[in-house]
């Protein structure tokens, strides 16, 4: 016998042109190629049509429907993807005309898809279901549709389900299991927010890293904390948020996380079901914007970026703009224009650890400066004061005197009154 491995889902694409669109169809369908790829399908042909406004009844033009029905059966497809959103009536029509062995859905179940084969923790798993289940809910009814239609002819058994209704059943068991999800995420979150707080009130400078998905933050981050995160070239490789501790070159440790990528079309459940991920984000002193410096889409997606972070409250945070994959950049001329048209950015490589030093040096710099320069004689009996100037503090001087330690430090503002009473 051979073993011919396992077959792949066969997908068609269909993407919209809207007039004033920032995204090029072209590369938008290009992307979510790559999300079917994620989810181990692959991508056999793409369609376009240009829209105004999208039909009710099926999304795309009566016409384009059935050019799609005739692609499937042409390409023996498993699956059409949309890459917009579709109502539940308009994925139900579409599924009529495409044929009941073929499914169709759209971007949003795609990522959710996506989600649900990366979560890992038991938080990340809750907050995907949590997703899953209210973009389900308003899509029941077309779950059922077929069975409302054996009920409109009148007659005998016509009168049946005059009760509680399947459909009914279905919803109250869809409500009770998000109100479940969502107790059980409180009660993490919880969790989650005196860890926060404990790392607040410690006065730690605190680092997040946000990009659009694949920018390579979990790759970053392994290189400055020598951590071991999952960094894999896929999209949305890292789902759950990773803290880790970073010595700069003072001495002074601050902590990095490593949170969930963007995209373009984020589904407005997921940002609501991942709340307290982003939350780390909301919480950072400094924001590390990594973005692929080698993608042809890097103003997009930086446009992205800026979009969920100001949908989340987050636009008032101090940001470095971080060009990974410097590497894979083709020519020093392309480095040279994107030095001149981001001259506060940073250009790196997380493999080869090229700029790693310059972006130390410059998180360093941020750190301190709303720093206290404080000169003190802490009294040798105060010895954990003195390990929490060098676990917190930059010291630029050490003496021991006869009355106690003698230190020149810049001390963050959090803790800087508990050395004024020694100066």
């Amino acid at each position: 016998m051979q073993d011919i491995g396992e077959i792949k889902e066969r997908a068609i694409l269909v993407g919209i042109e809207w007039p004033g669109s920032p995204w090029p169809v072209e590369s938008s369908l290009e992307e979510l190629s790559r999300l079917i790829d994620t989810v181990g399908a692959e991508t056999i042909a793409t369609t376009t049509q240009r829209l105004d406004a999208p039909n009710p009844r099926t999304f795309v033009g009566s016409g384009k429907a059935a050019d799609i029905a005739d692609m499937c059966r042409a390409y023996s497809a498993d699956v059409v993807v949309f890459d917009d959103e579709l109502t539940p009536s308009q994925q139900a029509n579409l599924e009529k005309i495409v044929g009941r062995d073929v499914k169709v859905i759209d971007r949003t179940a795609l990522i959710l898809d996506i989600f649900a084969l990366h979560a890992t923790t038991k938080e990340g798993r809750l907050q995907v279901r949590l997703a899953q289940n209210q973009y389900l809910y308003p899509r029941l009814r077309g779950m059922w549709a077929h069975l409302a239609s054996n009920r409109m002819g009148g007659g005998v058994g016509s009168r049946f389900g005059e009760g509680e209704s399947q459909l009914e059943v279905d919803r109250r068991m869809v409500r009770k299991r998000i109100s479940s999800i969502k107790r059980e995420l409180a009660r993490l979150d919880e969790r989650r927010t005196i860890q926060r707080e404990s790392r607040y009130k410690s006065g730690t400078f605190k680092i997040a890293l946000a990009g659009y998905t694949n920018a390579g933050k979990s790759c970053l981050i392994n290189k400055l904390t020598n951590a071991d995160v999952l960094s894999y070239d896929k999209l949305f490789a890292t789902l759950d948020s990773t803290t880790r501790k970073l010595r700069l070159p003072e001495g002074r440790e601050v902590t990095i996380t490593d949170t969930i990528g963007f995209i373009r079309k984020l589904p407005t459940t997921l940002v609501e079901s991942f709340k307290s991920t982003l939350d780390e984000i909301n919480g950072a002193d400094l924001i590390l914007h990594v973005v692929d410096g080698s993608s042809d889409e890097l103003g997009y997606q930086m446009q992205t970026v800026g979009d969920v972070l100001h949908q989340i409250g987050a636009e008032r945070i101090e940001r470095i703009i971080v060009f990974n994959k410097k590497d894979l950049l083709e020519s020093s001329d392309a480095i040279r224009r994107l030095s001149e048209t981001y001259p506060d950015a940073v250009l790196v490589s997380a493999i080869t650890g090229e700029g790693i030093d310059e972006l130390i040096d410059r998180i360093a710099k941020v750190a301190a400066s709303k720093d206290a320069l404080i000169d003190v004689v802490i009294p040798y009996d105060r010895g954990d004061l003195v390990s929490m100037a060098h676990r917190r503090c930059h010291i630029i001087s050490e003496t021991h005197e006869e009355g106690g330690t003698h230190l020149m430090l810049y001390a963050p503002p959090d803790c800087s009154h508990v050395f004024e009473q020694y100066s």
